[in-house]
């Protein structure tokens, strides 16, 4: 039995990589605990089971009494000054005993210690391994297909991409490669369990941050987010440092940053816009190429009314509403789009009417800034008191325009 363990404790060290004083441990109490449920019921066991040659030693923990009244825990003086000379009434002595008599179930118990240990180990290093990789990606090895659910081999452990997690309209078929986000390492009565997504917008997330160097380091921020996974992503970003464009960092030289990340997510198209804190600018911002004709915000509801020209409102909806959903979950408001009806086929009276709407201007104000040439709320867009004071307007009217488009 000895070369079995030593083979057994050899091979757990090498390719598991247990320690021969766990796996000793293990086995020592499996052997403890079945015999003496067996045959060696009752008695007080100790065991030994030597590192270098694998070689185990057992003894029975004996009393030392006048008179026996169980054989198996007691020992009578004379034959225990026997064993160790000078020995004493009331004292404990170890008897040395053939392992072999600890009888099968103790070995077959020993076995079943061994494979436990291994299975323990295996769950405590694959929590181990993978617990500090949470939120990073990926990359593994198709291995089966199970329902809606793919096992990915990522050679140190299994791992799971389910149904929910997957993009719409991906197929994978066993041997195929495959870059996934671990998004958590969760618990269950067989262990941890791996769990990778395609689909979470934190995929996306962490592509740019591979891809983007000014994203890694912290030059360019990603602001808000918005997915549909297969269909289109939403991000605005914005630059710590002015020198820096965070659209064209993202996007990269001809595009080849933006164009790495869409070939990974097999064609999904990707917004990158940027940020401002002003729902309405990000509205304005988030919509090209349509142009809103009116825009209303209810801060109380945090609720935003758009309205765009009829050939404009197919493109600002999107696909199945798709582009206002995205944009929605980006400015983080609820957002109605309509079509814009002019209430004059006059193209300067819809301007007119268009800028005392959505800003409460005088009219003559209105006029004035439709004679500059902004003929809608769009047209502010980078528009300062400066301009306008070089425009005609008075500094007071200048910034009490700037402060109205502002609010």
């Amino acid at each position: 039995m000895s070369s079995e363990i030593l083979s057994v404790l050899e091979y757990m060290e090498k390719e598991k990589g247990i320690s021969r004083a766990d796996m000793i441990a293990a086995i020592v109490n499996a052997i403890k605990t079945a015999a003496q449920k067996g045959v060696n019921s009752g008695q007080e066991l100790k065991i030994e089971i030597n590192p270098k040659n694998g070689q185990m030693h057992a003894w029975a923990l004996l009393k030392i009494v006048d008179s026996i009244s169980n054989p198996k825990v007691e020992i009578p003086l004379e034959k225990a000054q026997a064993i160790r000379p000078g020995a004493q009434l009331g004292e404990m002595i170890e008897r040395e005993i053939d392992p072999a008599t600890l009888g099968r179930i103790a070995a077959q118990t020993a076995r079943q210690a061994v494979m436990q240990k291994v299975r323990q180990f295996e769950k405590d290093r694959i929590y181990d391994d993978f617990k500090d990789m949470v939120g990073n990606i990926v990359t593994g090895t198709v291995r089966r297909k199970e329902r809606n659910d793919i096992y990915i081999d990522l050679g140190k452990a299994e791992a799971l991409l389910s149904g929910k997690e997957q993009v719409p309209g991906e197929e994978y078929q066993p041997g195929d490669r495959i870059r996934c986000i671990l998004l958590a390492i969760e618990s269950t009565p067989r262990g941890p369990e791996i769990m990778l997504s395609r689909a979470s917008p934190k995929f996306v997330r962490r592509l740019f941050e591979v891809e983007v160097a000014e994203i890694a380091d912290g030059t360019v921020k990603i602001e808000a987010f918005a997915r549909e996974p297969g269909y289109r992503t939403k991000i605005a970003v914005v630059s710590t440092d002015p020198r820096v464009d965070p659209v064209g960092a993202c996007v990269g030289a001809r595009g080849a940053r933006v164009k790495t990340i869409v070939r990974e997510l097999n064609g999904e198209k990707i917004d990158i816009i940027n940020y401002f804190a002003d729902p309405q600018q990000m509205v304005i911002e988030a919509l090209k190429p349509a142009l809103p004709r009116e825009i209303q915000i209810d801060e109380k509801t945090h609720r935003i009314l758009v309205r765009v020209l009829e050939e404009d409102l197919a493109i600002a909806i999107g696909r199945k509403g798709q582009n206002a959903r995205l944009t929605s979950r980006l400015i983080g408001w609820r957002l109605d789009i309509d079509e814009f009806k002019a209430e004059s086929s006059d193209p300067r009276e819809v301007a007119l009417q268009a800028l005392g709407r959505t800003f409460g201007l005088d009219p003559a104000i209105a006029a004035r800034l439709v004679a500059i040439g902004i003929n809608s709320p769009a047209a502010f867009e980078g528009v300062s008191v400066e301009d306008l004071v070089g425009g005609g307007f008075t500094a007071e009217e200048a910034a009490d325009i700037i402060a109205r488009v502002a609010k």
